[in-house]
């Protein structure tokens, strides 16, 4: 997928070019925030058009964000315009109960300006934080119709990106910069319209410094975008030795690599200390050099409103008004700018969230809906198959496998073993030949209904938050707990279950860290027996385990395998002895077939392969 070199550069965490802070201010943000890097997307108003359909779907609210937006610019204009009223009718003729009056309608009029804002950030957040809701809920619900390829192609940070910093730009842009456009639009244009019918000269005098508020904003975000474009790749580049760091600390202990380390971290820190403060600085620019233009225009407004008065041209009380007109135009100029580089980013976040939503679900060709219960009958047919074109892994690959036989696939690794076990349950498409299922072509299977009765535990027991319950019951989600127990009692995991705290409501920790690996994999393999596959898989279920756990987990493998077409992959050929026929797989292609003693009979790979374990064994006990 092109979107990998293309996509917006939303960093990672945990990784080098990662992400180490929150998004920063834009121009006219003030001393210490920095501005954001214009992230720019390749099709803007296709993003633009699926982002407003997505916040359509929030149609009242919007309605409502609108009329209180408005209200609250209205009100805001109607402020300045009463105070130099005031000046003019009740100040300069000493008129003290009409000044009362004034001040008491200002307040009143401050007031609801103030309750009219609440109401209005109220809403807004509410329809942006629904409209991310259901964003973020249809990228997750993608993710699960996409094939395992994808996940492949893409790191695990890199899709956790997109479902939370790109989003999460969506959420902050929606919140800020629908209402801040709107007001700024129509406090823009009011103060505009307001100041030209009290005072065209006036207008004229304020509108002079316009250009060079935009060509100072302009010099220094583009200078202050490439010291934090720096900036976070030396946060990412602390990130990713932070959290490589820390997971290797055994390895770091065990060879005192402390102090190096530290000095290593020093010098990391040191090089994101430097690169962070020039970018701090400049874009610290912002404040003071906007400020300065702002009261430069004050004062000159300020002067030449001075001379009309003094020569009768204009009341005091125009331009105490158009002075506060002529901020409140300012502003607006200002915020617009700052939200550019906002919008742009959320913009690139939003089309690559949108990328992903476009792709083919791998359930897309699906030609069939239902398929009675599987008798287990496999055949590979001179299957070839690369996961890269120009890099073929299985080579004209044919195999049977009747029902209820145990086939193994024994090999080096890289072999194949688990590509062959990959295209069995159409996590990938053959290239080239043939597999049936039960004589039916596996690609006019449908594929839910295929994994449905397929079944696989695998040398990774992952585990699930929450309880042991709802782990096993992962398997069927309509099993009774009755159901549930009778799975653990037969995966053997029912002993150890009866030992911890809460029995099988015990919740388990990440990644089920207070579970042994071999307590996790009799879990997988219990949640195996209750969805009662027809074809199983085991991919080195217990190669990571010691030899008593293993013989547990083997027994309870015995139990899940009666009746079933089983694919066990192993390395430890001493757990395939009784198979009913083991492939060794070579360089893609099956070198040799046939039970045990037939191919240790054979004296060829397999043969060689056992005696070069056997006599590892021997070695091992005698040390």
């Amino acid at each position: 997928m092109s979107s990998v070199n293309n996509r917006a550069q939303i960093p990672i965490p945990g990784r080098p070019g990662g992400l180490g802070g929150g998004p920063h201010g834009g121009p006219g943000g003030g001393p210490g925030r920095g501005a954001i890097p214009i992230v720019r997307a390749k099709n803007r108003g296709a993003t633009i058009k699926r982002i407003w359909a997505y916040l359509n779907r929030q149609r009242a609210g919007l309605i409502v964000v609108y009329v209180f937006t408005a209200l609250n610019a209205i009100v805001a204009l109607i402020g300045p315009y009463l105070l130099g009223t005031a000046i003019d009718t009740a100040v300069i003729p000493g008129d003290w109960d009409k000044l009362v009056r004034f001040c008491l309608l200002l307040i009143g009029i401050y007031l609801l300006g103030s309750v009219v804002a609440w109401v209005q950030a109220y809403v807004m957040t509410s329809v942006s934080q629904n409209t991310v809701f259901e964003l973020r809920r249809d990228l997750f619900a993608k993710y699960q119709e996409l094939p395992v390829q994808f996940f492949d192609t893409h790191s695990s940070g890199e899709l956790m990106s997109r479902a939370t910093n790109d989003i999460d730009n969506v959420s902050n842009t929606l919140n800020q910069s629908v209402t801040q456009l709107l007001n700024s639009l129509i406090t823009l244009s009011g103060s505009l319209v307001i100041m030209l019918s009290l005072s065209l000269p006036l207008t004229v005098v304020a509108l002079i410094t316009i250009p060079l508020v935009l060509l100072a904003s302009r010099k220094i975000t583009g200078l202050s975008r490439v010291y934090f474009k720096n900036q976070q790749r030396h946060l990412g580049e602390l990130n990713g030795f932070i959290e490589e760091t820390i997971s290797g600390q055994k390895v770091v202990k065990q060879y005192r690599r402390e102090e190096i380390e530290v000095r290593r971290f020093r010098s990391i820190s040191g090089e994101l200390n430097k690169v962070g403060i020039k970018a701090q600085i400049v874009s610290g620019l912002v404040g003071p050099v906007m400020n300065l233009i702002n009261n430069l225009n004050f004062a000159l407004i300020a002067g030449v409103g001075g001379w009309m008065a003094f020569h009768d041209i204009v009341t005091v009380g125009v331009i105490v008004s158009f002075l506060n007109y002529s901020r409140q135009f300012g502003r607006p100029i200002n915020e617009l700018a700052n939200q550019y580089n906002l919008i742009q980013s959320a913009i690139a976040g939003a089309e690559r969230v949108f990328e992903v939503m476009d792709m083919p679900s791998e359930y897309g060709d699906d030609k069939e809906s239902k398929l009675p219960r599987l008798s287990g009958e496999v055949k590979f047919d001179n299957v070839s198959f690369g996961y890269k074109p120009d890099a073929p892994i299985l080579r004209r690959v044919t195999f049977e496998a009747k029902p209820g036989e145990k086939i193994a696939l024994v090999g080096p690794t890289g072999a194949g073993k688990t590509t062959i076990v990959n295209l069995l349950t159409r996590f990938y498409e053959i290239h080239g030949g043939n597999v049936f299922i039960d004589g039916r072509e596996i690609r006019d299977l449908d594929k839910n209904a295929l994994r449905r009765q397929l079944g696989m535990v695998l040398q990774d027991a992952h585990v699930f938050s929450g309880t042991i319950r709802d782990n096993i019951r992962f398997g069927r989600l309509d099993a009774t707990d009755r159901e549930v127990e009778e799975a653990a009692r037969l995966a053997n995991a029912e002993r150890f279950i009866a030992r911890l705290p809460h029995g099988y409501d015990t919740i388990l920790e990440s990644e089920g860290s207070n579970l042994s690996h071999g307590q996790r994999q009799l879990l997988t393999i219990a949640r195996a027996i209750l969805s009662d596959p027809a074809i199983l898989i085991l991919d080195e279920a217990t190669s990571s385990v010691d030899t008593r756990t293993e013989m547990q987990i083997q027994h309870a493998m015995k139990t899940l395998m009666k009746g079933r077409t089983s694919f066990v992959i192993a390395h430890r050929l001493s757990t395939i002895r009784d198979a009913d026929r083991i492939l060794v797989i070579q360089n893609g292609e099956i070198a040799e077939q046939g039970n045990h003693e037939q191919l240790l009979a054979l004296s060829g790979v397999y043969h060689e392969l056992y005696n070069s374990q056997f006599k590892q064994a021997i070695q091992a006990d005698a040390i």
